[in-house]
């Protein structure tokens, strides 16, 4: 494979402008880039949280999960293009259901947290959330791959639930969200 990038900076960007793999340019600010940044953004987090001292099944998970997001990524960088396909979607399914037999059922929200790779988890979860509801969004610009949506949106559930394991994994606790935190009786 030649060298895909040879230079850094280019300088064509300097207008407020950016290419897409077609060649075509567009603003740094349209949807399609704002989406691709939120995935960017959600696989920069999954680095993090593979950076940190995890069990290595997951820490495989999450890597596998990495490559789609960058196919996710091509697909928003070439135009009309589709590269995740349901299998993609089945296996965050599979992992879910690996992962979610062994927690106890919830029975309050929790809140983010429980130990630090938890909390990057929880994070992750929600910068997910943020790249669906773009994906959303852009969707109503221009047509999108809707195996991708359903791939974000079990990506969210899939972090979610390792987000409870690795709390308990690592000696930290679930944090119960409570109505009446504020009422005067829980001083702390």
């Amino acid at each position: 494979m030649g060298h895909r990038l040879s230079k850094i900076y280019t300088r064509t960007g300097d207008d407020g402008s950016t290419g897409l793999a077609d060649g075509s340019r567009i603003e740094k600010d349209a949807g399609r880039i704002n989406t691709f940044g939120d995935v960017d953004e959600l696989n920069s987090l999954l680095g993090l949280l593979i950076a940190n001292d995890i069990d290595a099944q997951m820490k495989g998970y999450l890597l596998d999960i990495q490559h789609v997001l960058f196919d996710l990524g091509g697909e928003l960088a070439i135009p009309d293009s589709e590269m995740v396909d349901e299998s993609r979607v089945e296996y965050l399914e599979r992992i879910i259901d690996e992962y979610n037999e062994s927690l106890p059922p919830l029975k309050e929200f929790i809140l983010p947290g429980g130990s630090i790779s938890a909390a990057t988890c929880h994070t992750a979860r929600s910068v997910c959330r943020r790249a669906e509801r773009q994906l959303v969004s852009l969707s109503r610009e221009i047509s999108i791959n809707k195996t991708s949506l359903r791939f974000l949106n079990r990506l969210s559930d899939l972090l979610f639930v390792f987000a409870r394991t690795l709390a308990r994994s690592e000696g930290g606790e679930e944090i119960y969200w409570q109505s009446e935190r504020l009422d005067g009786k829980n001083p702390n």
